[in-house]
């Protein structure tokens, strides 16, 4: 059986919501008259093509469409965002698998939400919206309750087995939409501090019982220095980013611009990409990913726009540091006057281990700026103590444009209108944004969105010396004095929002040869253009690139020059496709046979260690020398060079290389690697003796460890991590020969499209790594992880008679909030 079989059948078990099948034992809320009807569609790659004549019925159709695919994940994460873990799922369990809310108990999770994503917040975000937005999240919110209601009532029996008789699975109503829309808002500031938010609370005592930490005192690392970055990286996932390439008339074979999407994502969890295609006729006809629970696409395309995003290295969020009254550690000066926090008491219910609840209590505390933190985990010097306090402010958590931006882009009918939309809104809540449209020479690069508006004057004026050592941390990350009006986020005429940069004052480019970023900050989207200095909060100007960064720009400029002399000069969709997936590893092209030439001249390697121990290296030389500097499945090498490179990545870079980093030449620098360091051939021999510890064979593949397992069977895969500069992404913890890795482990390329346009109107080709479905008894749990691993694109069409020739007969979805108005 098809996919698309499957899903005509699952669909046809729901066509008739049955009153005899519902209960009143939960209620659901929404408008009593209003009527839906959407056609789904499936296509053999069990992308859902939903179609409607009403904004309504758009979001009908597709809340069931991605319901149908993913309801266990998105109930849990409806759960989440409502703050009701540890109701659930008790207090000391943790959100499994990765997302952007990282790994947080159950409990400090539950606070976090119900301190910012109150009744409050949505009701602000839901009036923010235009009307027809607001009409596809209430039809979203019911094809999801139809979906869900249908599981509840025993149909489609063997699906969803890890929640269809759970208690929470449970009906939700728009705000859980808006909950999940305003999560997604955070996840460049506040999610990022989810237990220091959720655990900050004032001194026990009240009078200090040793002298205050002094202003000056340095900011000393945590336990794990690695903790400070992860504090920049999504999800507190380094690696987290994406590829974003487009390439204008000047580079591009046709004359049409050719786009590449590639965001290295989760392969699982609530923030997992679903791919589909929004249909109303006259109005809107888009293709694309969003994260579950989103109605709108957030990646892709219509017949006149193409876009995709990556992280960008903008800070969205910053602190401020507070000078606490003496005797009063909830209340703070601020120009001269006392000013109290709020308090917000707040329970929580958690389910103990014999199933009964108790009920949790706290008060949290909230500021003029934003809610307390406590970071005495990253230092002592920052901690919540008698004499100072910190809060942290995130510019998206007022920034209830971002939707509506995406939504509009749906809608677009060229690239200035796209970027008259983006310079509008100045929306986008923590990425940059890469475009193209059709006929029009130019590509476009943005930083441009919601970015606290702090400029270089003002952070020199108003650092904190706290805060000037937790620069030397995370750079970038206003830290300013609370005490001072004139040191708050400026309100500029004609910003978008209270306290952002104007639009205007944001990093952007125009080209037509190529733009281009791979998570590196503003100043390089295209080599030959870098980008004037902006403020610091931006991220770092003129300064080095990470390993796939530079592999990304060089890929760039093979493509115009004719990538692997297949396809002549200048590029295409065909050679766009090939140099995304190609695995080639900077690290070991550049630096390999050096390492090779200085260290496999001899046979061992003694270790410095205590008793010393000899490593026989020659099977290691062999490998490597062997191998083609690729992390193809079938490669062997891959896996002992990122073994060898970990090490080597811990040395200095003043050590490593010969040649340091140049602004002047900066994909090709630092470079030279220093052969007479003795710590290099060490490095290669501990990784030597790592592997031999661990019974891993030196030759293995990289789909021998990395592979994921569906049916029984494991689909091995390619690419790698982050650090020995892997353009084409793929990495997990706990890789194991002879054991898949876990999909919650996984991230990496998800979602891909490579978008072009011809005669026609749009051509595109796209890939979902991680598949449709979170449902194992699902055809689409694992298809499109096959299809990713074969390299096989799927062809997507917007010429309605092409598309519909490929397509099974559409199936009809009809409801009303009448009919739905209860759940069993």
């Amino acid at each position: 059986m098809t996919y698309a079989d499957a899903t005509r059948r699952l669909l046809a078990l729901g066509c008739a919501c049955l009153a005899a099948a519902l209960s009143a034992s939960c209620s659901w809320t929404g408008g009593d008259h209003t009527t839906w009807r959407a056609e789904i569609r499936r296509n053999e790659a069990g992308i859902a093509h939903i179609v409607a004549q009403d904004w309504g019925s758009l979001g009908y159709g597709y809340g069931y469409a991605q319901a149908s695919d993913d309801l266990c994940t998105m109930a849990q994460a409806f759960v989440t965002y409502r703050g009701e873990r540890a109701r659930y799922f008790g207090a000391n369990g943790a959100l499994q698998g990765r997302s952007t809310l990282g790994q947080p108990s159950n409990l400090d999770s539950d606070f976090f939400f119900r301190l910012v994503d109150t009744d409050d917040v949505v009701a602000r975000y839901r009036a923010a919206q235009p009307p027809a937005l607001r009409e596809l999240v209430h039809g979203f919110a019911a094809g999801y309750n139809r979906y869900a209601g249908e599981i509840r009532a025993g149909r489609n029996p063997g699906a969803h087995l890890a929640c269809r008789s759970a208690p929470w699975l449970t009906p939700i109503t728009e705000a859980d939409v808006y909950r999940r829309l305003y999560a997604a808002n955070l996840a460049g500031g506040f999610a990022r501090f989810v237990t220091e938010i959720a655990e900050a609370h004032p001194p026990a005592d009240t009078a200090p019982a040793q002298p205050p930490v002094q202003p000056s005192a340095a900011v000393a690392p945590p336990a794990s220095a690695a903790a400070w970055a992860d504090k920049l990286a999504l999800g507190g996932t380094v690696g987290i980013g994406s590829n974003a390439m487009a390439f204008g008339a000047d580079g591009s074979a046709s004359g049409q611009p050719v786009l590449l999407g590639n965001p290295h994502w989760f392969w699982s969890g609530p923030d997992r990409f679903y791919e589909a295609r929004l249909t109303l006729p006259g109005k809107l006809d888009v293709s694309g990913a969003s994260f579950l629970g989103v109605p709108v696409v957030m990646i892709g395309f219509n017949r006149d726009v193409a876009w995709t995003h990556t992280v960008s290295s903008a800070r969205r969020f910053g602190f401020f540091e507070l000078s606490l009254v003496p005797g009063n550690p909830t209340a703070y000066r601020y120009d001269g006057r006392v000013e109290p926090m709020t308090a917000v008491p707040l329970s929580v219910e958690a389910r103990e281990a014999d199933g009964t609840l108790k009920t949790v209590r706290r008060t949290l505390y909230r500021t003029r700026f934003g809610p307390v933190v406590d970071l005495g985990a990253m230092s002592p010097a920052l901690a919540w103590s008698h004499a100072k306090a910190f809060a942290i402010a995130d510019i998206n958590a007022s920034n209830f444009r971002v939707f509506e931006n995406f939504f509009a882009w749906g809608q677009a009918r060229s690239l200035d209108q796209f970027v008259d939309i983006q310079r509008r809104f100045a929306a986008m809540p923590w990425v940059n944004t890469i475009a193209i449209g059709r006929n029009d020479p130019r590509v476009w690069y943005a930083d441009l969105g919601a970015v606290p508006n702090v400029p270089d004057t003002l952070a020199n004026a108003c650092t904190t010396p706290a805060g000037r050592a937790f620069d030397a941390r995370l750079p970038g990350v206003p830290f300013l004095d609370g005490s001072r009006a004139a040191c708050a986020w400026i309100d500029s005429p004609g910003a978008a929002q209270t306290g952002a940069f104007p639009a205007d004052e944001m990093p952007v480019l125009w080209r037509r040869d190529f733009v281009a970023n791979m998570n590196n900050s503003y100043w390089l989207a295209n080599p030959d253009a870098p980008a004037a200095r902006h403020a610091g909060i931006f991220g770092a100007w003129a300064t080095g690139l990470s390993l796939r960064a530079q592999l990304g720009f060089l890929l760039a400029r093979a493509g115009i020059a004719g990538y692997d002399n297949r396809s002549g000069r200048l590029a295409t969709p065909e050679t766009v496709q090939r140099l995304a997936l190609g695995s080639q590893v900077l690290s070991a092209m550049r630096f390999k046979q050096p390492l090779l030439d200085a260290v496999c001249a001899q046979t061992s390697v003694t270790l410095a260690a205590t008793p010393p121990r000899t490593v026989d290296i020659r099977e290691a030389c062999h490998v490597l020398r062997a191998w083609h500097d690729t992390g193809g499945t079938s490669d062997r090498g891959a896996v002992l060079w990122d073994e060898i490179w970990a090490r080597l990545d811990k040395i200095g870079a003043s050590e490593r290389y010969l040649v340091p980093f140049s602004a002047d030449d900066p994909l090709d620098t630092p470079r030279g690697l220093n052969t007479s360091d003795p710590a290099l051939a060490q490095a290669f021999g501990a990784a030597v003796a790592a592997m031999n510890d661990a019974g891993r064979p030196l030759d293995l593949a990289r789909g021998d460890v990395l592979n994921v397992e569906a049916d029984g069977a494991r689909i091995p895969l390619y690419g790698g991590c982050e650090a020995p500069g892997y353009f084409t992404s793929a990495c997990a913890d706990g890789e194991v020969p002879g054991k898949p890795v876990s999909r919650a482990a996984m991230f990496g390329n998800t979602y891909m499209q490579v978008v072009t346009f011809g005669p026609d109107g749009v051509r595109a080709a796209t890939m979902l790594a991680p598949s449709q479905s979170d449902d194992p008894a699902s055809p689409g749990y694992a298809d499109g992880t096959r299809r990713y691993a074969r390299q096989q694109w799927t062809d997507i069409e917007l010429n309605d008679d092409a598309h519909h020739a490929a397509e099974p007969p559409p199936t009809v979805l009809e409801g009303s909030d009448a009919a739905m108005r209860t759940l069993p």
